[in-house]
């Protein structure tokens, strides 16, 4: 367990379309507070399992679960390393503010066509940056977010690094709470059909379905990512996250596995 404090607290920026959680930062280390559910084992999960994939250690950013003490009460949440290395983590709606007094959400859903709105975030996000292949990465992220189930994923927490002056370089993957029906407080109870609730997930990027926001970027930029993950990983990572009941670590398992079976064609030993 960590003690935190006040002069700890840190907004980041980030905003979620279900409130905010309450983060820290302290030597380095980031901490969030569960706020609706279970977020910090979602990050945890999902963070481990990216380590089963093709991505590099540097292309996401590696999450554990920790108890927080603040004030008078403990919460359950996660904790991981900065990831910042001197320049500081600007979202793309504050990037777009900063840079051209508009808001970037609100030009995406101005199109109607939706493979003209992912287009569109891509080729104004390299133009305004000069990072090459930020489809690429839109498509990784999309991809990680169908398989998942993130459902908060918006132009208010998808971020580049920004050394503040003309320097931009892509920001590690993060932010994946929202994912794996982790809120138990407002939309999943526990108890709830989870398989049926599944599958009216809405996604925020650029549409409401998550298949359909992949199916555009997998066309648009290509598939990206693999996964290498099996359920004997999943065991062995839930099984370390005890801070969490068996009932919620069983639920995610559940999930998980529905959600490797529906995307079979993402791992490279199916």
């Amino acid at each position: 367990m960590v003690e935190l404090f006040e002069q700890d607290l840190n907004d980041d920026g980030r905003r979620s379309s279900k409130g905010n959680q309450l983060k820290w930062k302290h030597d380095q280390l980031w901490y969030k507070a569960d706020y609706l559910g279970y977020e910090g084992l979602s990050e945890y999960i999902i963070s481990k399992l990216l380590r089963k994939s093709s991505l590099n250690n540097n292309e996401y950013v590696d999450y554990e679960t920790e108890a927080i003490r603040y004030k008078t009460q403990v919460f359950n949440g996660c904790c991981s390393r900065d990831f910042s290395d001197d320049y500081q983590t600007i979202t793309l709606e504050r990037l777009f503010k900063t840079l051209y007094g508009i808001s970037l959400g609100k030009e995406i859903y101005s199109i109607s066509d939706h493979a003209e709105r992912l287009k569109f975030i891509v080729d104004q996000v390299e133009r305004a940056t000069g990072i090459k292949d930020f489809g690429i990465y839109m498509s990784r992220l999309l991809t990680i977010d169908a398989l998942f189930l993130n459902e908060d994923r918006h132009s208010h927490n998808i971020s580049v690094l920004w050394d503040g002056d003309s320097r931009f370089k892509l920001c590690p993957i993060y932010d994946n709470g929202a994912g794996l029906l982790s809120d138990t407080t407002l939309d999943y109870p526990i108890g709830c059909d989870i398989y049926r609730e599944a599958k009216h997930i809405k996604g925020k990027t650029f549409c409401e379905s998550l298949d359909e926001q992949l199916d555009i970027a997998e066309t648009l930029y290509g598939q990206n990512i693999k996964f290498t993950w099996q359920m004997n990983d999943v065991d062995a990572f839930l099984q370390d996250a005890n801070l969490y009941s068996i009932e919620i670590r069983d639920r995610v398992r559940l999930l998980l596995a529905e959600q490797k079976r529906k995307y079979a064609y993402l791992f490279m030993n199916q």
